[in-house]
């Protein structure tokens, strides 16, 4: 059986589950690295390297789709980032352990179109839920599949 290196790039300005991923990457000896925004500098505990961008929109983003490549792991929860990595070959998973695809990229896009065409309108929308004990375990437990199961996702 092959073994398949990947990295694990994480979207790092909002995530609340970097401690998870750090262990998982830890566990399953796979690097990690965060991609931030100098205003959200996290710290350096020495268990995963930073990257800081400028803080220029969509710059974390660019960053992680200009070093991701097939069979590395993304934890993000922006839709467009994941449409872009996807086709590259990247297993994309979000903060609450949903394992983007192809097929669901269309209907996650378009109800973000729809968001955000409503809020262009004056219209509230919600905004994403509070993470949950739930959302952790499940994000836990989806990136440890894909981290023992490697060859399976690619």
């Amino acid at each position: 059986m092959e073994t398949i290196n990947s990295t694990i790039y994480v979207d790092a300005d909002a995530c609340p589950v970097k401690e998870e991923i750090k262990e998982a990457g830890e566990r399953f000896d796979t690097d990690v690295i965060m991609v931030s925004s100098y205003a959200h500098a996290g710290g350096d505990d020495g268990s995963c390297r930073w990257i800081m961008v400028d803080q220029h929109q969509e710059e974390a983003d660019m960053k992680i789709f200009q070093l991701a490549k097939k069979n590395d792991i993304v934890v993000t929860q922006d839709y467009g980032l994941a449409s872009l990595l996807l086709p590259k070959g990247v297993i994309v998973l979000s903060f609450r352990g949903f394992i983007f695809s192809e097929q669901s990229m269309d209907d996650l896009l378009f109800r973000r179109y729809i968001s955000s065409k409503e809020r262009r309108e004056g219209k509230r929308t919600k905004g994403p839920k509070r993470l949950m004990a739930d959302d952790r375990t499940a994000f836990r437990i989806n990136l440890e599949k894909i981290l023992s199961n490697k060859q399976d996702f690619c």
